[in-house]
């Protein structure tokens, strides 16, 4: 288990080489990456500022990582959350998840994208070119794709 709350980049190549290093047991690895776009329903995001409030959210994230553990024979997990000021194409979000077989890897990567987007404890600001911004808001899609897995 590898979580991470941080300022800087990652490089999705060397966080995916290190992260069976230690095991010969994985036959699938899954990966969310998730950027900052440079618009959102026709309005230009010149910039994105995440704020969270440090030891909680990793210990949040450190929760969703194990419940996904407990669902699934997971080899290993990543999690790496950045925040900060971010331009669009920019990192924002790595999860990747381990296991011997797909199905595992792909429903707990799915499984911790839906509680990231529902649960984290990050506040994301859309700053547009004017330099006006808005604080992004739950989206009911969210709401449903988390419910699905109260059901299973």
């Amino acid at each position: 288990m590898v979580i991470r709350v941080q300022q800087e980049n990652f490089d999705i190549g060397q966080e995916i080489s290190a992260l069976g290093v230690d095991t010969t047991e994985i036959g699938a690895i899954v990966t969310f990456t998730g950027t900052v776009r440079g618009s959102v329903e026709g309005r230009a995001i010149k910039q994105m500022h995440l704020e969270h409030y440090p030891g909680m959210t990793e210990a949040e994230l450190a929760r969703v990582e194990a419940e996904a553990t407990a669902r699934w024979p997971l080899e290993a997990t990543l999690i790496i959350h950045r925040y900060g000021n971010l331009l669009p194409g920019d990192n924002i979000v790595l999860v990747a998840t381990a296991s011997a077989h797909r199905q595992a890897a792909f429903d707990a990567a799915q499984f911790i994208m839906d509680y990231l987007k529902t649960h984290a404890t990050f506040w994301k600001k859309e700053i547009g070119a004017e330099g006006d911004g808005d604080w992004v808001r739950a989206h009911e899609s969210d709401d449903r794709a988390l419910k699905r897995w109260s059901q299973n």
